[in-house]
């Protein structure tokens, strides 16, 4: 999931500490970088769900040939995500962000594993909310995301306690990049996706 990476519309709280600039350069590196790693991998079929849905043709997205652009539709994180397990072909699906830097195909390859034997899989962030989460989607649908509050500390509590008496497993944790903090605490992996020159 995506927004369409312009100056102003993304990494706002980010910009806030680093600068517009390296904002948005680090949001574009990483996002291209993410599209191209997953899209790139055999095992499963890639798409980069984008919002708004009138920037699906533009040409801010990055246009790997083998990634499909769908939009994610309305409303809010929760109700854009259920839409997107309710409406992708049969089979397990796994929903990422689009500002993790220490993103792989390998966190990918591990979900879908855990999903074999598990209803849904949720990778952990710091913040308290959740930088991957999958659903088997089978033999039942799942709304795991009714009356979650998103960015709080609360988010991946309240979504798992949606998901009572179903099996859930638990992926690595990894961290998006929101603050100036975040950008820092990420490291050497923010500097590679961002030219010195930006900072």
């Amino acid at each position: 999931m995506a927004k369409c990476p312009a100056a102003g519309r993304v990494k706002q709280r980010l910009a806030r500490g680093i600068g517009d600039v390296a904002a948005i350069r680090f949001y574009r590196s990483t996002l291209a970088r993410t599209v191209l790693s997953l899209g790139a991998d055999l095992r499963w079929r890639t798409y980069l769900t984008v919002t708004p849905d009138t920037s699906v043709d533009a040409p801010c997205w990055p246009a790997p040939g083998n990634v499909a652009r769908i939009p994610q539709g309305a409303g809010d994180l929760g109700a854009r995500m259920q839409s997107l397990f309710d409406g992708l072909p049969p089979g397990p699906v796994i929903i990422v962000g689009s500002d993790i830097p220490a993103i792989r195909s390998s966190h990918i390859a591990h979900a879908f594993k855990l999903l074999a034997s598990s209803d849904a899989v949720f990778g952990p962030a710091p913040d308290g909310g959740y930088w991957l989460v999958g659903l088997k989607r089978s033999p039942r649908r799942l709304a795991p995301f009714e009356g979650v509050a998103w960015s709080t500390e609360n988010t991946l509590a309240t979504t798992l306690e949606n998901l009572r008496g179903r099996t859930i497993a638990v992926a690595p944790a990894l961290s998006d990049v929101d603050t100036k903090e975040d950008y820092r605490r990420e490291g050497k992996l923010a500097e590679c996706l961002v030219p010195r020159t930006t900072r």
